[in-house]
């Protein structure tokens, strides 16, 4: 897909979780292409300096900050250096995620507890760090990126599913809360997305056989590509959704639509 680049976020000053790669990396970059100023937060430098670069030939301006969203030490930090080095914060996009394909009797006891700081505490850490910068700004937008298996649920997923579930639902209480405000908080429900994190799903022998069968499941009959994820967070973002908050939007190729 080719991006036609624009102004759509001027003025918009956005925190991006999980940015060093996949969803989170599209999503800077459209970020910078639609004119707002980024800031890329990850836990491998290197690949936040990557994005930072590519951002800066194309004419953007990004900063990066290191931090594990799961640390509230770290969420303080971030934003209060994005803060500084971007002059304010009015978006905040909690993309930082993590999967388990296992079924409950499967899935030892830390890896519940990682995923559950990585999908839902992050989110949550985050989101309290940048709320008081967002009234100052006076409002904001923060999307969340959950995950079809928030709304629905698959098998061997127990623990990816009770985290996204949980980003649904904060993301609708949180909305609730902070209506008045001119803080809008919205949810994107992605189904399978090319990216490093299902990478592992296919890795077997019978890998390529497994992938074809997930490709059958969705209807458009393709896997989703970081920039379709990058688009709607695009306009989640911009005031071309300023009359939405409280959405768990399905970006599934049809999958929740049998």
């Amino acid at each position: 897909m080719t991006r036609v680049s624009g102004a759509r976020l001027a003025g918009k000053l956005a925190l991006i979780t999980g940015a060093g790669t996949g969803i989170g990396k599209a999503i800077g970059l459209a970020f910078a292409a639609e004119g707002a100023k980024v800031a890329v937060m990850g836990r491998r430098v290197e690949k936040l300096r990557e994005v930072v670069d590519e951002i800066g030939k194309s004419g953007g301006e990004a900063v990066a900050v290191a931090g594990d969203v799961a640390k509230a030490a770290d969420a303080a930090r971030a934003v209060r250096e994005v803060v500084e080095k971007l002059g304010g914060l009015n978006v905040l996009v909690n993309n930082a995620g993590m999967l388990s394909a296992k079924t409950v009797e499967q899935v030892p006891e830390e890896e519940w507890d990682r995923v559950m700081a990585i999908n839902v505490k992050g989110p949550f850490l985050m989101s309290r760090a940048a709320l008081p910068e967002f009234r100052k700004a006076g409002g904001g937008a923060i999307v969340n990126i959950g995950s079809i298996l928030g709304l629905i649920a698959m098998k061997d997923r127990a623990a990816y599913c009770a985290s996204k579930g949980a980003v649904t639902l904060l993301t609708k209480a949180m909305a609730l809360d902070h209506a008045h405000e001119k803080i809008r908080v919205n949810c994107i429900c992605p189904s399978l997305v090319e990216t490093e994190l299902i990478a592992g799903l296919f890795a077997s022998a019978d890998g390529e056989a497994l992938r074809k069968a997930r490709v059958a499941s969705l209807p458009l009959g393709r896997v989703g590509q970081p920039q379709d994820v990058a688009e709607m967070v695009v306009f989640l973002a911009s005031e071309e959704s300023s009359w939405v908050t409280g959405t768990a939007i399905p970006l599934d190729g049809g999958l929740s639509a049998y």
